[in-house]
Parts: structure tokens; sequence; C-alpha cells
């Protein structure tokens, strides 16, 4: 939390001057009552004692005045609430590499399936787009709101060759930007990236691409799939099989996300890919805004005082007792 007029808050060293003046004139008045009558004949004169009740009015106007100076200060805070209109594009790596099995059924394959399970928990007001990239980036879905649709993109998706990873990032980062909200805004938009790795390929560098994408305002969340065991098996003439290394390379995803303000998350199971997707689909389905609270400590220190003069009253027949 922060404040507008921090130095507001000095008034808070009111508080406890007055907790001390209140003792004090609580003292005096025990004192001055036991010059005038025996405190043994005390429970004779009164029905009742009101014990601790006759501090509860006196806290609650304490804390009435503690929130009214807070209040003076204009507190601020980051709040997350939900969000109703966005874009998100999912930027897929269909390359060769994808079809390793060191993820099961294969890379692309365990990517797809939590791909359509993130788009179900997307709220249904979100448009989604799908973006793969192999040797070179395509649409193959362009943004909509019909999860139909988007579930069709993802499962026609097939394999390729290279991994023009920049290329793809400059095709994802610009599809939202064509689209206008009911006001005429841009709603804001953010790249899901779930890839193996390192480009190979393509007209732009990765990092090119995240500075673009950063001066858009389009944070590009990072997923890489995969372990270091990762292999393929690549067919040779005459029937010859070739085994082919093809471990996940963590630094450019890493860069991208840095660079253009998103974040950077690794899978390497299926689960720890659904997790992941899990954690996404609920981030963005919500925004972080900062937020003045001047009202709520009114309004809350308004109650409290209200509280505490009401209790007094049906108390004690007064407003302070």
């Amino acid at each position: 939390m922060s404040f507008e007029r921090p130095f507001a808050l000095l008034a808070l060293a009111a508080v406890p001057l007055l907790v001390a003046l209140w003792l004090e004139l609580e003292r005096r008045r025990r004192t001055t009552a036991t010059r005038f009558a025996s405190v043994a004949l005390l429970p004779n004169l009164l029905d009742a004692r009101p014990g601790r009740r006759r501090l509860i009015p006196q806290v609650l106007f304490l804390l009435a005045l503690t929130g009214l100076i807070v209040g003076m200060a204009r507190p601020h805070a980051h709040i997350t609430v939900p969000r109703h209109e966005a874009t998100v594009v999912l930027a897929i790596d269909v390359s060769r590499s994808m079809s390793a099995t060191d993820v099961r059924p294969s890379r692309l394959l365990a990517a797809e399936d939590a791909a359509n399970s993130f788009v179900d928990r997307v709220p249904s007001t979100y448009n989604l787009a799908v973006v793969a990239f192999g040797s070179h980036a395509f649409v193959a879905l362009p943004p909509t709101s019909d999860r139909t649709l988007v579930h069709t993109a993802i499962d026609d998706l097939r394999y390729g060759e290279g991994t023009a990873l920049g290329d793809a990032l400059v095709v994802a980062t610009t599809l939202g930007q064509r689209l206008r909200a009911p006001d005429g805004t841009v709603p804001p938009e953010s790249v899901l990236l779930i890839s193996d790795g390192a480009r190979e390929g393509g007209r732009i560098s990765p990092t090119a691409a995240a500075l673009k994408a950063r001066a858009l305002g389009v944070p590009i969340s990072a997923v890489l799939i995969g372990t270091p065991s990762g292999s393929l098996t690549e067919r040779l003439v005459g029937g010859y099989k070739e085994q082919i290394h093809v471990p996940p390379s963590a630094n450019t995803l890493k860069q991208i996300a840095r660079t253009s303000g998103g974040s950077y998350f690794e899978a390497r199971s299926q689960a720890q890919l659904a997790t992941v997707y899990r954690h996404l689909a609920t981030r963005l389905g919500h925004r972080v805004e900062n937020r003045e609270l001047t009202d709520a400590f009114g309004g809350g220190a308004l109650a409290l005082l209200l509280a505490g003069c009401g209790l007094s009253l049906f108390w004690f027949r007064r407003i302070l007792p």
C-alpha cells in the first residue's frame, strides 16, 4: 500500500495520546467517586456494573479516528479485479523436434491437450487465436470467441520443419491490435508461447520480436516443454534410422519472457504442463489495478463511529459513556 499524502499519517500519533488521556480521566473519576461513596455500597446502588462493555464504544471511536486519518493520507493499493475483455494468442511450436516423445505421447500432442484444457478455463468473453510456427509462421485461427473453432485449430496442427520463433511472435503480437472494444479501445492482449526452445530459421530474431511486443504492451508468457533426454528418430535412405538428440533450449524463451514483461515456465511432463496452463488461465482472467482506497477507509470509519454511538445510546443512554 502507498500513500499520496504520507505526512498525514503523523496525525496517528494523536491516537495513543487520546488513549493515555482517557485512562487518566478514568483514574481521576474513580478517585473522585471514592471520596463521596463507599466502594462496598456500590453493589447496593447499581443494578449491574457495565464492566468491559464500557470500553467497546471508546475502542470503536478510536478505530474510526484511525480510519479517518489513514483516509486523509489518500491510500492506494494494487487490487486484483476480473478482466472482461482481452485477446490471448496461443503461439505453438510445430517444428520437428516437437515430435520427441520425452513428454508423452509427444511434445506437440501434450501441448495440444493442455492447450485445449487452457482454452476451457479462459473467460468466455475473451477472444482466442492460434499461431503455429515451423519453418515459417502462420495464423491457424484469427481471434474468435468461438471455442469450438479454437479446439479444432489446435487439434489440426501438424509437424513441420525449422523454428521461425521471432516471426511467430511478430505475427502473434499484432493479431489483437486489429480488434476494437465497444468503446473504441484495443482490448489488452497477451501471448502464450509453447516451444521447446531455440530459433532455427525465420527472418526476425526472437529478441527483436520481444522488444516489439514490449513496445505494444503485449506480454509473452513462455512455456518450455521437453526434457534434456529428448530425442527423435530420423529415417534415412536405405531403411536406416538415426537417433537425434533434441534437448530443450531455455535461454531463448527466458529472454523473450523477460524482455516482453511476461513470465517463464518449464514443463517436463504432461502433468506439469497442465498445471502451468491452469495457473496462466487464472492470471489472464484478472488484472491488477492501482486504486485509491480513501472512500473505503472513510466509509469504514463512519460505520465504526455510528456503531459506537449506537451501542453507547442503547447501553448507557448517551453518545459516549
